[in-house]
């Protein structure tokens, strides 16, 4: 018996950042380690996925953002959401 690929679980984008800053991609599904596949904007090859599973490179994504700032607020490219932190979490003391 032969073992199935497990299915990654799907994980919920976050902000989109305003033109210019810079993407949070974090989560380890971001990056595909078995193949590069050609980046939808650029065509050259790369390991990254975005949350739609889109392969792009991150600095791709951003540049794409700071050209479409309208489109972008679509949310084809976006952050991981960040935790809340509470008061205790700030506390650096």
């Amino acid at each position: 018996m032969t073992a199935r690929p497990r299915k990654p679980e799907p994980f919920e984008p976050g902000l989109v950042p305003a033109p210019g800053e810079l993407l949070v991609w974090k989560h380890h599904q971001h990056f595909d380690r078995w193949r590069d596949l050609p980046c939808v904007l650029c065509t050259e090859p790369t390991p990254m996925r975005s949350h739609r599973d889109e392969p792009v490179h991150k600095v791709c994504a951003e540049e794409w953002i700071t050209a479409n700032p309208v489109k972008a607020r679509q949310g084809r490219f976006a952050s991981d959401p960040q935790p809340k932190r509470g008061k205790a979490a700030d506390d650096h003391a």
